[in-house]
């Protein structure tokens, strides 16, 4: 599953002399050899817009970002996605951290407040004002997965907004003032028009697409018939013992988990 590595210590300033690693962006893109898919050993970047991230097995790790989206002989930027599978879990982790401080960075050199100049905060990670000090920390967006069960049958759903047209757990966006349980609660019901009841925290997640954390569990159904927002979901229905299980391409979600620790 898709997350820090245990080895990776976090920082918010670089050790003297250190060795570097640098993971570059431009947007969403990572620059990266072509062919073994490894940071390139020497990269020139803009000083200012170098992040320290922390330490990973005696080696520095720094991010930054550029507007170029010309990448270097031999070198190409690529997506986190595209990653999958092709390198390790352990370096994709990483990525995923970095690329949301480096995005968190590109879009919040003005501040919101008064448009002012923004720059790193000391001792926190934040970005300050210069003008009139507003403080903007890296956005985190929480979003709940719920695994529905009734008896021995699962509700799985396809989402309308998804890249990729199969069957998952259902998942939503947290609105602000709400709880991780009353978001389940409403969710359900506005995509599925079902109710449920005795939930169960399953797991979290870091989410970079672009900056989720997902917060999964696990519902009985109470009371309903299927009735989806088309607007959310395409299609929804129970799963059961004798029905083929959706098979995921990747394992580093913690929807692949869910569905893994959940099937009928």
């Amino acid at each position: 599953m898709l997350q820090t590595p245990a080895s990776f210590v976090p920082m918010l300033r670089a050790p003297e002399n250190a060795e570097r690693l640098t993971f570059l962006f431009h947007r969403d893109r990572l620059l990266l050899r072509e062919g073994n898919l490894t940071l390139p050993e020497h990269v020139q970047v803009d000083a200012a817009r170098v992040h320290p991230l922390g330490d990973w097995n005696g080696r520095h790790c720094q991010v930054a970002w550029t507007e170029d989206e010309q990448a270097p002989p031999g070198h190409a930027f690529v997506g986190l996605r595209a990653l999958f599978g092709a390198v390790g879990d352990d370096f994709l982790g990483i990525a995923g951290r970095a690329f949301q401080v480096a995005e968190w960075a590109r879009t919040h050199r003005f501040c919101g407040a008064c448009a002012g100049p923004m720059a790193r905060a000391e001792g926190e990670r934040a970005m300050r004002c210069s003008a009139c000090g507003h403080l903007a920390y890296p956005r985190i967006s929480p979003a709940m997965m719920v695994l529905i069960r009734k008896g021995g049958q699962r509700l799985l759903a396809c989402h309308a907004n998804s890249p990729y047209k199969r069957f998952t757990a259902l998942a939503g966006f947290l609105e602000a003032g709400e709880s991780i349980e009353e978001a389940v609660h409403r969710e359900v019901f506005e995509e599925v028009g079902l109710r449920v009841h005795k939930l169960q925290y399953f797991g979290s997640q870091s989410w970079p697409f672009p900056h989720s954390l997902m917060i999964a569990y696990t519902a009985e159904y109470l009371d309903g018939e299927i009735v989806t927002d088309p607007n959310e979901i395409s299609e929804a229905r129970w799963f059961g013992p004798g029905d083929e299980w959706p098979t995921l391409s990747h394992t580093v979600s913690i929807a692949s988990e869910l569905l893994a620790a959940n099937r009928p």
